[in-house]
């Protein structure tokens, strides 16, 4: 700029010597620089032609100033007129006068009195009644074919040809707008393409007589069609708009981020290459809608930084949360322009047009005098919607107005959607990662649980090494406790038993009827005890097991320790929200000075899965567990019950082997005397077998009798009563018989009476066969263990031999009786016979069992 004049020094405060050779448009008056101002000048230079008359409103304070611009030529190349000239002032509107009655009580700041938090969530700023002057908007009526304009922004005639509100309102939108524009908003009504009011018809049109470009947005909500006008410029680079390559590789760079700090650093790094605006910061929130400045880029003369600073949930109210999630982006241009008041029929005048979804909607002067104290003018907000739900902002800010062209705003928001995708991305992953570990561990303490007898030392005993998994493991928890039945068993960093059990008392008369579960990462601020161990239980989870809350008789808890922290605040967040005492009005605060706040009793909260997982973990207890707990009593009472049981069958098992016994013995004795008495030698000889056979099965119920196992039996004492009865009932056995035996020798009971049996054959085959009439000799019986397992029994003679044809000669019905019972019985315990010789003459028979 050569020359700026007295009268112009006049109207905007600034000397011809502050201003003179700087850029008009970006230093001198950045307000100018838009598509209806800088874009029209650029275009009749470039036209060679600069010929042009609009109108235009500066913000001065207090009072802003109504102009008529001209555009000249000079007759100097290159050189240009702007000629502004004050034609009145702002006409008075709603949104004009709470803008001036905001002004006015900041000056009354010290007489302002503290309110209640809630007055600025009532603030009702989607009804603001104005939109920012560089748009037009206009409001129909959908109920009628014809679609009535019923409102519009008193800055309609630049962009209408002239048409000011009161040639607009009521005439049919056909009247105001192109034909094809209205074919096409119609074709959207009837195909049902504007019910999502956050994706708006959008299309390129030409207006006025000079057929500049206008974008325009289309939405339908709240019964209100609005339409949207905004001039575009002819060349979006004009205005140093982004492309999409910018927008791709910003997303690329975005995927190749490992974590949510490297994200957000690049999100920020790129949005503002983007826009241009001289800070881009990107706000979370946290649970309680307090805000943090994660990431920041800023230009290198703006002092303060926020990085990392926190904001209270009163700087961006409930309401305005709600538009961020319903309308996810919003682009001021300068704080200080005068609002285009929404003007309607008389029949409205008491409804007000729902912007909410109003891109160029007016912020609230509560808002720009929130802006105004943090020193920022041109700004951007572009909702972080994880999942639908509001998890942060991108944030711009410009010390001065700054417009940014619709192709640049769309690709920013691309980008930022492309940063809640990331954040969807590594959020899930991280937490796929701890469930994982989660379920591996339930995985184990319920296979633990499953195998065990003792519940408690299943779920809170380890092997000292961190290799066996514990209740603590869970949640990954500094330590965590099993309650049952007043016993209290823990793992990890935990307080102490009595305290645990207090604890769990409070649970039971504090929690509600029907919940069982709870979970807080500050626990002393619920439970005063708690401040007695900060380092051990500042955060609880715990769940209450096995009937209704006051009833429960176990409990699970898992505790965290402090985490100590230092929070840095924008300015103090105690400090009362104020309000003017004569009109009401809302002021926002002013200071962001650094203010440091020391957090003591707090543990890294729990997340909601591990709150859902606690109480699924303790239903399976209950479900399964602790009702295998109440079987396992049950069936210890049943187990004493068959125990009992057990010992009487005993008993009765001894009373019938006494009673079986006694009577194989009178049978076996009256066999005896009636064998005596025979005369026949056959006969007498089958009279002594049988004796033999009765007594060897008498003998093993005689010591199943007096072992204490009435499943095993004593072998070599066996045979030494067996030989015993034998010397008494076989004629010359008395002389003959030697029986040796290792000591405690036990065989089960039916393999004792196979070889009893066997043994009583061989030995009575012995005494008979082995010696001549007459004939001296002894026959030798033994019962060794086998050195591999198992037992071997010999009947060993010394005399004559078994015949030369012994192996081969015929044996009709396979042998005499007394081989066949041998077969049988070696069969039936899977024994094998051996026959071989003693040293000398004789022969002897091995059995191997």
């Amino acid at each position: 700029m050569v020359f700026y004049s007295a009268a112009e020094s006049r109207i905007s405060g600034r000397s011809a010597e502050a201003v003179v050779g700087r850029d008009f448009f970006r230093d001198v008056a950045p307000c100018t620089n838009l598509p209806a101002f800088r874009g029209r000048f650029l275009e009749g230079v470039r036209r060679g032609a600069l010929d042009g008359c609009l109108h235009f409103t500066f913000g001065f304070a207090p009072r802003p100033i109504q102009v008529e611009v001209r555009l000249l030529q000079a007759r100097e190349p290159d050189r240009y007129w702007i000629v502004v000239r004050p034609v009145g002032t702002v006409p008075p509107s709603r949104h004009r006068f709470a803008a001036e009655a905001a002004f006015e009580a900041v000056a009354r700041r010290a007489r302002a009195e503290p309110v209640d938090p809630s007055l600025c969530e009532r603030e009702p700023i989607h009804l603001t009644g104005a939109v920012q002057p560089h748009a037009v908007m206009l409001a129909c009526d959908p109920g009628q074919p014809d679609l009535p304009v019923r409102a519009c922004s008193d800055n309609a005639a630049d962009a209408l040809g002239g048409a000011g509100p009161g040639s607009v309102v009521g005439r049919p939108l056909a009247h105001v707008l192109p034909e094809n524009l209205v074919t096409s908003i119609r074709e959207a009504l009837a195909a049902g393409a504007l019910t999502d009011p956050a994706r708006p018809l959008r299309h390129l049109v030409r207006l006025g007589s000079r057929e500049a470009p206008f974008l325009t947005a289309v939405h339908f909500y709240d019964g209100r069609l609005v339409v949207e006008l905004e001039r575009v410029p002819e060349r979006p680079e004009d205005f140093d708009a982004a492309t999409p390559l910018q927008a791709q590789d910003a997303v690329s760079r975005l995927r190749a981020a490992g974590s949510l700090a490297q994200a957000a650093t690049v999100v920020a790094r790129e949005v503002r290459a983007m826009t241009g605006f001289e800070r881009v910061l990107v706000y979370r929130f946290d649970p309680e809608w307090n805000g943090e400045a994660i990431a920041e880029d800023r230009a290198a003369d703006w002092g303060q930084s926020l990085l990392g600073l926190r904001f209270p949930a009163s700087d961006i109210p409930a309401q305005a949360r709600a538009l961020y999630t319903k309308s996810p982006a919003r682009f001021v241009v300068d704080r200080d322009a005068v609002p285009a008041a929404v003007r309607g029929q008389p029949t409205m005048a008491n409804e007000s047009v729902d912007l909410s979804f109003a891109q160029s909607r007016a912020l609230s002067p509560v808002h720009l005098e929130y802006q105004r104290n943090l020193g920022v003018n041109g700004s951007m907000s572009l909702s972080i919607l994880v999942e639908g739900a509001l998890w942060g902002l991108v944030i711009g800010h410009h010390r001065r107005p700054h417009y940014v062209t619709p192709e640049t705003r769309a690709l920013a928001g691309l980008v930022t959607d492309g940063f809640a995708l990331r954040i969807h991305e590594l959020e899930s992953q991280r937490l796929w990662a701890e469930q994982q570990h989660s379920l591996s561990a339930r995985n184990a303490l319920l296979a633990r649980v499953a195998a065990s007898e003792d519940l408690v030392v299943a779920l809170t005993s380890g092997d000292g090494r961190g290799g066996r998994v514990t209740l603590a493991d869970l949640f990954g928890a500094g330590g965590a406790a099993m309650v049952a039945g007043g016993r209290v068993a823990s793992v990890g960093a935990t307080p102490p038993p009595d305290a645990i059990l207090g604890l769990v008392d409070w649970l039971r008369r504090s929690l509600p009827a029907g919940e069982r579960v709870f979970a807080t990462g500050q626990l002393s601020e619920h439970y005063a005890s708690a401040a007695a161990w900060p380092a051990k239980a500042s955060g609880l989870l715990a769940v209450l097991v096995d009937g209704e809350a006051e009833e429960s008789d176990h409990a699970l808890l898992w505790f965290r320790p402090e985490v100590a922290s230092t929070v840095v605040w924008g300015g103090d967040p105690r400090k009362p929200v104020l309000a003017d005492a004569a009109t009401g009005t809302v002021l926002p605060r002013r200071s962001f000075e650094r203010w440091v706040e020391e957090r003591r009793g707090r543990a890294e909260p729990w997340a909601p899965w591990q709150v859902g997982t606690a109480g699924v973990f303790a239903a399976t207890m209950e479900g399964v567990v602790l009702r295998q707990v109440r079987r396992i009593a049950e069936l210890g009472v049943e187990r004493e019950a068959l125990t009992r049981a057990l010992e009487q069958q005993k008993v009765l098992a001894r009373e019938i082997d006494h009673r079986v016994k006694n009577s194989l013995q009178i049978v076996a004795g009256v066999m005896r005397l009636q064998g005596r008495t025979v005369a026949d030698p056959a006969a007498r000889t089958a009279f002594e077998d049988t004796y033999a056979r009765v007594m060897s099965v008498a003998r093993v119920h005689d010591s199943l009798q007096q072992s204490a196992d009435m499943e095993s039996v004593d072998l070599g004492e066996t045979l030494r009563r067996l030989c015993g009865d034998l010397e008494a009932g076989v004629a010359g056995a008395a002389q003959r018989l030697e029986v040796e035996a290792d000591p405690g020798l036990t065989v089960p009971s039916q393999t004792a009476v196979a070889l009893s049996l066997v043994a009583t054959e061989l030995v009575t085959n012995a005494l008979k066969y082995a010696y001549g009439p007459g004939e001296p000799g002894r026959v030798e019986v033994s019962a060794r263990s086998r050195p591999n397992g198992g037992v071997a029994v010999r009947v060993c003679d010394f005399g004559r031999g078994l015949p030369s044809d012994w192996a081969t000669r015929p044996r009709s019905g396979g042998g005499g009786l007394g081989m066949r019972v041998i077969r049988a019985m070696l069969e039936r315990i899977g024994a094998e016979l051996e026959v071989g010789s003693a040293k000398g003459p004789g022969t002897c028979f091995t059995v191997l069992a």
